[in-house]
């Protein structure tokens, strides 16, 4: 009943899974617990990957945003172009017209000055006026269809305008929230900072990388050498931190536990690297938690054994680098992704 309780609202790796099943092995615990471990499991690693694949979506989607936009722009100078040309062109044809219709009247004029002349001239004459009639009514046919096709690319050119603005607005929008997450983020960065100042020259470090905020806590600040148990020292600073992290609902939390690459001795229920990183991390996790008003549903518990060092050389001071706690800050992103389902 102890260890249920201890792990029943925490998230694990398939490392930590294996942990569980060789204690709840050896405490003879029921395969449905075993079986619920597996799937809080399972469900943590979709999670990770579901966040990976959300950042590189909103990468692709802004790009194709932007060239989209760039392409919109490219349509509207050639319509303002193709408007200007129409318009030139409907200019002259109405003055061609005018033209011809001041000669029509005036060829109807002649027309009836000749009626009493030579035949011959009046037949001239109602030929010409024919054939200017025709001209007239074929002009007058070319300005419709100019003037249809300019009504058209005028149309055109108010729904790109449009559609043009509805694209800034989104793109607009979109470069507010990531701007706005950015700001949260650097604040965050700020208030951990000032909460936990006084333990940075204690193995403690935080800084912002990739959209998050990184709180990296070096094993000799929580626990003596092979322990899971988090001492009174850090304690304190965990507790600071769950401080901040109550009022930064919108965050969400995970904890990682690191080791060196050096073999654990010994027997016991710890049997190597990757069960040492994952219960110093759910110690960590239950102590925000029991001593905060944190959702448990915003904290996930993970162990990487000694396979993400952040020294990859084999000396005496990379091993106290790697053997660390990183509380990894990532702000939600409901908002933003809300606006590229719309699209």
């Amino acid at each position: 009943m102890l260890v249920t309780s201890l792990y029943s609202d925490m998230k694990f790796t398939l490392p930590s899974l294996i942990l569980l099943v060789v204690v709840f092995i050896s405490s003879c615990v029921s395969p449905r617990v075993l079986e619920d471990m597996k799937k809080k499991n399972e469900r943590c690693d979709e999670e990770n990957t579901s966040l990976r694949e959300d950042n590189i979506e909103l990468s692709t989607k802004n790009n194709e945003l932007g060239a989209k936009l760039e392409d919109y722009n490219k349509i509207l100078k050639a319509l303002e172009r193709d408007t200007t040309l129409l318009g030139s062109s409907l200019g002259k044809m109405t003055k061609n017209y005018d033209q011809i219709n001041d000669l029509y009247e005036l060829l109807l004029q002649k027309n009836k000055e000749l009626l009493s002349g030579n035949q011959s001239q009046t037949t001239n004459l109602m030929s010409k006026l024919q054939e200017t009639e025709r001209d007239l009514q074929k002009r007058e046919d070319e300005i419709r269809l100019m003037e249809k096709a300019l009504n058209a690319k005028k149309s055109d050119l108010e729904r790109t305008q449009m559609e043009l603005k509805e694209r800034e607005a989104r793109v607009n929008e979109l470069e507010q929230i990531i701007n706005d997450k950015d700001e949260a983020v650097r604040a965050l960065k700020d208030k951990v900072s000032a909460a936990l100042r006084g333990f940075e020259d204690k193995g403690l470090k935080v800084e912002e990388k990739n959209g998050k905020v990184y709180v990296s806590l070096e094993a000799k600040l929580l626990f003596a050498s092979g322990s899971i148990d988090v001492d009174s020292q850090g304690k304190d600073a965990l507790l600071k931190l769950a401080k901040v992290l109550e009022e930064s609902s919108d965050v969400n939390i995970l904890v990682e536990g690191h080791t060196d690459v050096d073999k654990l001795s010994g027997g016991g229920a710890i049997k190597d690297n990757w069960d040492l990183s994952v219960l110093r991390a759910t110690s960590v996790v239950k102590i925000i938690k029991e001593n905060s008003t944190i959702d448990p549903n915003r904290i996930t518990a993970a162990g990487r054994g000694e396979h993400a060092p952040v020294d990859a050389e084999d000396s005496d001071e990379a091993k106290k680098k790697n053997r660390r706690i990183e509380v990894i800050l990532t702000p939600k992103l409901d908002e933003l992704f809300k606006i590229l389902e719309g699209n």
